[in-house]
């Protein structure tokens, strides 16, 4: 299965029940179509309890300083619908997903709860498949670094999260962010752009793709801030289509 393989390569790890990953990629309308395939939904349910568990724990060990309160808006800062829809783009499930003719034709691809719910039935198949410790060791690789992020507080610079949430606002889509690197392994350097609404609004550099992407994403949400609501400028100015 070409899209277990791509998956697997982009988790770092592999399935020993590959059955069972590509039970996590079929959405119910895919499943409509093909008869006898179990959909995803029960291991969305499974994967959404794991993932709040970790999430939780984790949080608890991590920050002992934060009361209760503090440690529910970290949770809740990472475990919604809008990061996991990019930590599903980092994934590039909105390719791997098996939709039905008329989902995929509609954009189910990039639709922010079906690919929600399909990181969560990832995370339930590699519970099932491997158990408690390697379903939680491939959780915070996922979300590990907004984890850390939110635990700072207000004064956070997790730009990626702000233009997220503005770009949602503004045009109803989610950033989409395309990296380079180079250099050698041991001094390579990333270059990010980032696009909403069709339009490149912002890039950056870093020493890892995340930090090039964080760049990115100040630059346009610096510019996205000081421009009109509506369609985002591009940097020169001009209007992006509609």
């Amino acid at each position: 299965m070409v899209q277990a393989d791509l998956l697997n390569e982009h988790l770092g790890w592999r399935f020993f029940d590959q059955a069972l990953l590509r039970q996590a990629l079929s959405h119910r309308s895919w499943c409509a179509e093909a008869q006898g395939s179990p959909s995803n939904e029960r291991l969305e349910f499974l994967g959404d309890a794991v993932l709040g568990l970790v999430v939780a724990e984790h949080c608890y060990r991590a920050f002992p300083e934060l009361p209760e309160g503090g440690l529910a808006k970290v949770r809740s800062a990472v475990v919604n619908t809008s990061v996991l829809a990019e930590v599903a783009g980092e994934l590039a499930l909105g390719e791997l997903v098996l939709l039905g003719r008329g989902e995929d034709a509609s954009g189910g691809r990039s639709k922010a709860s079906i690919l929600a719910n399909t990181v969560e039935a990832v995370i339930g198949a590699a519970y099932l498949d491997a158990g408690w410790q390697r379903a939680a060791d491939l959780v915070i690789r996922l979300v590990g670094d907004r984890i850390a992020v939110a635990a700072t507080g207000p004064g956070s610079e997790d730009y990626k999260t702000r233009l997220q949430e503005l770009a949602v606002r503004r045009v109803a889509a989610l950033p989409e962010y395309t990296v380079q690197g180079a250099g050698p392994d041991h001094a390579r350097w990333f270059t990010a752009t980032v696009v909403v609404g069709r339009q490149a609004v912002g890039s950056g550099e870093g020493r890892s793709k995340k930090e090039a992407e964080q760049a990115a994403a100040r630059v346009a949400w610096e510019h996205l801030t000081t421009s009109e609501p509506g369609a985002p400028a591009a940097p020169d100015g001009k209007s992006g289509d509609a």
